[in-house]
């Protein structure tokens, strides 16, 4: 049975509010890419390659923000087989602070032979802008103790 583009696309949503990087990166194409067009100094344009798409997400996936949800999801198939256009509300919290985190995100997938090929993020960079602060801001307010 060959599987759609869309369900490839719900399964990465899935695995991405849970976190499951190995899942994650099995589904890019070895040598996919996922973008970020609108991204605050600090996150990458682009990441390239299983790889590198799994060093980045070791590193920061479980460590910044743990999404709760994604709501209000809509999946926009196109004439374009191998495209799905993404909407949806991702809550979540603020690891380091317990803040809430709420971020609106449009997402561009383009899927081939079961894999995804491309990944294009356009996130609302200014809830990750104040995130980022809030954790530095934290940071920095701790205490120090002297030796």
């Amino acid at each position: 049975m060959t599987v759609t583009s869309r369900e490839i696309v719900e399964r990465m949503l899935r695995v991405g509010r849970e976190v499951d990087v190995e899942a994650f990166v099995e589904l890019m194409a070895p040598d996919g890419y996922i973008e970020w067009p609108y991204r605050p100094a600090g996150v990458p344009a682009r990441l390239r390659g299983r790889e590198e798409i799994h060093r980045f997400l070791t590193e920061t996936g479980k460590s910044f923000v743990r999404f709760d949800e994604f709501q209000d999801v809509v999946l926009h198939e196109t004439t374009d087989p191998e495209v799905i256009i993404v909407e949806y509300e991702a809550r979540g919290t603020v690891i380091a602070t317990g803040a809430p985190f709420h971020q609106t995100v449009i997402a561009v997938f383009r899927v081939r032979d079961g894999q995804i090929q491309s990944y294009r993020d356009y996130i609302n960079p200014l809830p990750l802008m104040e995130a980022l602060a809030s954790v530095a801001d934290s940071t920095a307010a701790a205490p120090t103790r002297g030796i």
